[in-house]
């Protein structure tokens, strides 16, 4: 009787697993990027399964721990449909173990003269397309030492590159499962909330699936807010300096420590976490705190100077001053040259085009980084970020800025804002997660050119949740009481 009462108990969620789980198969191995009306379908339909799934079993985690497992694993044997680059990841792995240094080389220059350094090179270069194919390597050392591993493990496959390296996407998926967790934990959050991240469609899509190694960047970053607040703050820099070392947009959150260090000493500030998550906000730590303001200016410089050494320390075994102007050459570009998916961008762009007839990017590009630097600086010294959840919470809206005025937003960036998002109120990039699907709509004809509308629709939905979540909500309820 007992086990026909859990086998009722867990029987619709099951199917909803089983149901997700078939999805995923057809997504990982029966999908083109040009069949738009399939692939909606699909990401409509995991979605739903996905808040589903969390709604009625958010108290049972082993059993979401082992379905988001699972739906991991149905796409180990897959190759990326919805996106090339993972073949240059394969290239600049295998690049290293012949003793290249893959910042001083672009794989058009080897081909273009008919050489070919490393296995299956032709093929590599026909699959990661002609425009990664000239521009340098821009990815951080230890992202390169991610495609080393997939190199030693599989040098001359490249099906069996792709299985090493999403190993190590689902590994670091489970070290934010296990960091996240704790964090959560101690910030008295519903620790289902990680889940959120976990379970999400996008994030096993388009991470696992497509291979993005953003999970190896959040994993480091988790875990050094988890250091921070445990008042390990040597730590935590190390470990921060890791993440800035897969992907360098963490650097964008270090001026927001600022508060977290000056305000109080670090044992205080833990004290005042925890006060202020049970309420007792009326308890004044400030007065208390026997720290100086010089010693706490010191423990911030600290924190800086270890990020900073520990970021130069990965990068010295590929310096030479070829390397520097490679470098920050491909990182402008950025903001110069690219355009996918933007929207306070294209508004601009459109804007230039009805005054001056041609398009302004490299203007616009360095008048949205100026606005973006104005933001962080007024985030950083006029906003509350005393607490983990303020901090979290700072870290969420500078980001979500940067990506408003940007004018690049590939699928796989919204990735940071989503994580973030688990440890705060905030629930707009779980929307914007959904919505960034029809960014993909671009594929669906032969130019690869993007609609406005579809874009336009996209940050309807995202810009539409983001007023309401910040602006209008709290307003709304001390109306209502």
């Amino acid at each position: 009787m007992l086990n026909k009462s859990l086998f009722q108990l867990y029987k619709f969620p099951i199917v909803l697993a089983f149901t997700s789980l078939l999805f995923y198969g057809s997504f990982g191995y029966d999908l083109e990027r040009t069949d738009y009306i399939k692939l909606i379908t699909l990401y409509v339909g995991l979605f739903f399964l996905f808040y589903k799934l969390i709604q009625i079993t958010k108290h049972n985690l082993k059993f979401l721990t082992w379905v988001a497992f699972i739906f991991r694993a149905v796409f180990i044997l897959a190759i990326p449909n919805l996106s090339q680059d993972f073949y240059r990841f394969i290239w600049d792995g295998r690049m290293i173990l012949q003793g290249f240094n893959p910042y001083l080389y672009t794989p058009e220059s080897f081909i273009s003269i008919g050489e070919f350094p490393i296995a299956q090179a032709q093929e590599l270069y026909n699959g990661m397309e002609a425009l990664n194919a000239s521009h340098y390597t821009n990815y951080p050392p230890i992202n390169q030492l991610c495609f080393v591993i997939a190199g030693l493990f599989a040098g001359k496959s490249i099906l069996g590159s792709a299985i090493v390296m999403r190993l190590l996407i689902i590994a670091a998926d489970f070290g934010i499962l296990y960091f996240g967790k704790k964090l959560l934990a101690k910030l008295n959050i519903p620790v289902y909330h990680i889940f959120w991240y976990i379970l999400n469609p996008f994030i096993i899509i388009e991470l696992t699936g497509n291979l993005h190694f953003e999970p190896v960047m959040l994993f480091f970053l988790v875990w050094s807010l988890q250091l921070l607040y445990s008042g390990k703050w040597k730590w935590a820099a190390v470990v921060f300096a890791l993440s800035v070392s897969v992907k360098l947009i963490p650097l964008i959150f270090l001026p927001l420590f600022y508060q977290w260090f000056t305000s109080t000493s670090l044992s205080d500030q833990k004290k005042r976490n925890v006060i202020a998550n049970t309420s007792e906000k009326s308890h004044n730590l400030g007065s208390s705190t026997s720290t100086s303001l010089s010693v706490r200016m010191t423990k911030l410089l600290s924190f800086y100077a270890i990020v900073g050494i520990t970021t130069i320390v990965l990068f010295l075994p590929f310096y030479s001053s070829k390397f520097v102007t490679n470098y920050t050459e491909t990182v402008g570009l950025w903001f110069q040259n690219f355009e996918f998916n933007a929207s306070l961008y294209y508004i601009a762009r459109e804007i230039g085009y009805g005054f001056r007839g041609w398009n302004e990017i490299a203007i616009i590009g360095k008048l949205f980084s100026g606005a973006v630097l104005l933001f962080i600086f007024i985030i950083t010294f006029f906003r509350k970020n005393k607490s983990m959840v303020e901090l979290i919470s700072a870290m969420l809206l500078v980001l979500s800025f940067y990506y408003f005025t940007t004018t690049t937003v590939h699928p796989w960036y919204i990735a940071t804002l989503v994580i973030l998002s688990v440890f705060t109120k905030y629930r707009f990039p779980l929307v914007w997660s959904f919505a960034i699907i029809l960014s993909y709509l671009a594929y669906a004809n032969s130019n690869n050119t993007e609609n406005l509308w579809i874009i336009g629709l996209e940050y309807v939905i995202v810009y539409g949740v983001f007023i309401w979540e910040v602006f209008l909500k709290k307003t709304f309820r001390l109306r209502s009481t």
